[in-house]
């Protein structure tokens, strides 16, 4: 009994904190349903949920993989959510009642979209994919590749370009060059079997040391923003060669361990001859790629002509799936997509390294470790769940990210010490089925212009609010919200900044606050001055708030207020 007990002991040392103290989370317990699942959350309001259109679900098969929801895309008051089948446009003009503008059957998986002006992208990879668009693969001309369709009309979009691929394209990227203001690019990691020559001409499955082979990079598609229809491949980079042997497989060939930690095959296998994802950030430079078997960084100051600039691997890791930068640059987070979406690996047993998030410091060129961040509670074992797409929330002085677990549901974390990630607010369903694993959750969880919009792989569309809570206060999320938006891609990631206002100074005002920085008379004062100048501003006394603002920053010293006092002064400066 005592082995039993001491194991036991170990064994909880071992589990994620969630599954051994976390026993009255709300998420633990939840009763299943394809519609009518039971819901949990923190900090976070479901507003509105859209089921599914009618011909992209088959009620007698929930999980249908060939009809699932995939990834999101956002442009003015529309989202576009792709789908294995298509795609369907809806208004968010009002988030707490969207409604379908447009429905549009295109099918060949995964559908994911993005756009850029009047420009949607899609991405195929499946052999049933048709130029056409037809529902009859064995009709047509087979299509594997990035579609472009021109969305001027959003009631009637209309497909002006094909780009075929060897391997297709499983996601895209779109990058712009700001020396280029005439194309938009679009980087194709293409994850499929390499399709036959017979299809495409000059694939093929060539070895690393043989001619020319079809894996082993990435397309780099060059877009005239004036003629769409003339959208070509115009380079195939080899992003994983080895600098110095020129071998184009230089990465990482064959799995750490002939097992995964867990003691099971490893699924997917951390082999990198494709990126299965890269996250462009035009305006440092640099994209982040994850790569299955390892994640990247990128040089993309030449968009034409990416190059590779540094590497890391992770023995826990199965599939490098997707990334996100910080805001300035000096973090990166990997996810590990194990289990490729569609197995259960959220369990009590599961570690908190695997399946996770990695967030590396990104110092001088390099990349450092510095934590795991898993979604922090147990999942069942009829739910897959794993680490999947993500954005960042606008939050000034902060890094938080909302993310999607498939059936683990909306997680919202703080990533701004990067070695000690914490959720702050979730969302999560039950599961479809308490009895059978049936594919679900959320695909994607991105932040548009004050809210979170999620795609639900079998239930549909959500749209979210975030709450006040000891975690985040109201000018927090206020100062978020003035963050605005045209259009939005998550593998796009744009510049986040704040414009002057009292919203933007009181949101550092309270981080000073929460982390007792500022307080008791200080705090009093502080919030004298800058109430006192609002109201003269309202009053059309700007040198008066002016003054008030300038008074109360000069009273601030030390490096802690650095960020307050430079709003401050920004503030009384744009008055």
């Amino acid at each position: 009994m005592l082995g039993v007990v001491a194991a036991l002991a170990l064994l909880a040392g071992l589990l994620p904190a969630a599954a051994v103290a976390q026993e009255t989370d709300p998420r633990i317990g939840l009763g299943e349903g394809w519609l009518d699942a039971e819901e949990a959350s923190s900090n976070l309001a479901l507003r509105a949920h859209l089921d599914r259109p009618e011909g992209f679900f088959n009620p007698d098969s929930i999980g249908t993989i060939s009809l699932a929801n995939s990834d999101l895309a956002l442009t003015g008051d529309h989202a576009v959510v792709g789908s294995f089948h298509g795609f369907n446009i809806y208004d968010i003009s009002t988030p707490d009642d969207p409604t379908l503008t447009t429905s549009v059957v295109c099918p060949g998986g995964q559908g994911d979209p993005s756009v850029f002006g009047n420009l949607l992208f899609i991405s195929v990879e499946e052999t049933r994919g048709r130029v056409d668009c037809g529902t009859d693969p064995s009709v047509g001309e087979r299509f594997q590749g990035v579609r472009i369709f021109d969305i001027s009309d959003l009631q009637n979009p209309v497909q002006v370009a094909t780009v075929q691929a060897c391997r297709g394209s499983h996601t895209h990227t779109l990058v712009t060059d700001p020396d280029d203001p005439d194309h938009v690019y679009v980087y194709v990691s293409g994850t499929a079997g390499v399709r036959p020559a017979s299809t495409l001409e000059s694939c093929n499955n060539n070895p690393a040391s043989g001619e020319d082979p079809s894996r082993w990079r990435i397309e780099v598609i060059k877009v005239p923003l004036a003629a769409p229809e003339q959208a070509e491949i115009v380079n195939q980079p080899r992003l994983f060669a080895d600098p110095e042997t020129g071998a184009i497989d230089g990465l990482q060939n064959s799995p750490p361990t002939p097992q995964h930690p867990s003691g099971m095959n490893w699924g997917p296998t951390p082999i990198t001859d494709a990126c299965h994802d890269i996250t462009a950030y035009p305006e440092i430079g640099l994209a982040a790629g994850a790569c299955e078997g390892n994640g990247i960084l990128i040089d993309i100051s030449d968009a034409a002509n990416p190059v590779r600039v540094a590497e890391v691997a992770d023995p826990n890791f199965a599939y490098w799936h997707s990334a996100t930068l910080s805001n300035d640059g000096t973090k990166v987070i990997f996810t590990d997509e194990w289990g490729g979406g569609l197995g259960a690996r959220c369990r009590t047993t599961d570690l908190p390294e695997w399946g996770a998030n990695a967030i590396f410091d990104i110092a001088d060129g390099k990349m450092e470790f510095a934590s795991y961040y898993k979604l922090p509670v147990p999942q069942t074992t009829t739910e897959n769940c794993v680490a999947h797409n993500a954005s960042l929330i606008p939050v000034p002085g902060r890094d938080i990210m909302t993310q999607a677990w498939y059936q683990g549901g909306l997680s919202v974390f703080d990533f701004t010490d990067s070695a000690n990630p914490v959720e702050i607010a979730f969302f999560d369903r039950g599961p479809i089925s308490s009895t059978a694993l049936t594919l679900g959750g959320f695909w994607s969880a991105y932040w548009y212009n004050g809210h979170i919009y999620g795609t639900e792989i079998a239930r549909g569309f959500d749209v979210f609010a975030l709450s006040e809570s000891e975690h985040l206060s109201q000018n927090e999320i206020d100062a978020a919200a003035q963050v605005r938006f045209d259009e939005f891609n998550a593998q796009l990631q744009p510049k986040l900044s704040w414009e002057p206002s009292f919203t933007l100074v009181r949101a550092y005002r309270d981080q000073l606050v929460r982390s007792g920085e500022l307080s008791g008379k200080d705090l009093d004062q502080f919030d004298k001055f800058v109430d006192r100048a609002e109201e003269f501003s309202q009053g059309h006394q700007q040198s008066a708030a002016k003054a008030q603002l300038n008074a109360i920053a000069n009273q601030l010293k030390g490096p802690q207020y650095d960020t307050v006092v430079g709003a401050l002064r920004d503030l009384a400066n744009s008055l």
